[in-house]
């Protein structure tokens, strides 16, 4: 029971910070925080994304890019122009690389005003960062597993942060239904969307990609959206009117 509670722990926080700081902020920025509120946000991206952090940078400038080319060539990631999901991620991961380490050009459009802390990047995106998040949670996983079918939910906690990508890029792209009739192939995963807080309703987002609330009918919560509600009302952010 500790290890399911524990990759559950795990998965929601880590897709929080995800959902909440690196796309609707970082990438989409509906709703702004002070720049103390912003580095608190880094840190516990870091935290809760442990051995997958993402750069907000890297992150925010790829998705800027994902939404301007959804499905085309120039697309960071696509089912129709990647065989398989595996290729899909690999490639991803390069072009996330290459953007967050600046070895490609990038338009102005893509990087304005997508929060960057170089320094700190640097440290919780190094190797030795993520081996020790590695090890703390293998650490964790022999103190606790009772069954050896737990041990098949350590990969799930190593890489995590892709497997919610490829949920998400892959499967939204190819399963589910469309409320909004878009040029690309984005699909609402889950009428309820209890597994990726909101982010499984791809094609309400990319119909409406500056909306804060990624729900449209009734029945599909965002419960980020939710929480965002709360902390507006605490001030520890701003949601901007116009995007709600």
């Amino acid at each position: 029971m500790s290890i399911l509670i524990f990759v559950i722990i795990l998965w929601y926080t880590g897709l929080f910070f995800q959902t909440f700081f690196l796309h609707r902020y970082a990438a989409h920025q509906t709703f702004t925080m002070s720049k103390m509120a912003e580095r608190v946000c880094f840190f516990l991206t870091w935290v809760f994304q442990g051995s997958n952090y993402l750069s907000a940078y890297g992150y925010g400038v790829m998705h800027r890019m994902h939404h301007a080319y959804a499905d085309t060539e120039k697309d960071p990631h696509s089912p129709k122009y990647d065989a398989n999901v595996f290729s899909m991620m690999w490639r991803t991961k390069n072009i996330y690389q290459d953007i967050n380490q600046k070895r490609i050009a990038v338009a102005d459009k893509f990087t304005k005003n997508v929060p960057q802390w170089e320094s700190f990047d640097k440290f919780a995106s190094s190797r030795a960062s993520r081996l020790v998040w590695a090890a703390l949670y293998t650490l964790f996983f022999i103190a606790f597993a009772t069954a050896w079918w737990q041990w098949l939910l350590l990969p799930v906690a190593f890489f995590m942060a892709p497997i919610h990508g490829v949920i998400i890029n892959w499967f939204a792209h190819i399963y589910g239904y469309r409320n909004f009739e878009v040029s690309d192939t984005s699909k609402n995963l889950l009428p309820f969307d209890f597994l990726m807080m909101g982010e499984g309703y791809h094609n309400n987002h990319h119909s409406h990609s500056g909306r804060a609330n990624f729900g449209v009918k009734w029945h599909e919560i965002d419960f980020t959206y939710c929480i965002m509600i709360v902390l507006d009302k605490l001030r520890f952010i701003k949601l901007n009117k116009s995007t709600s």
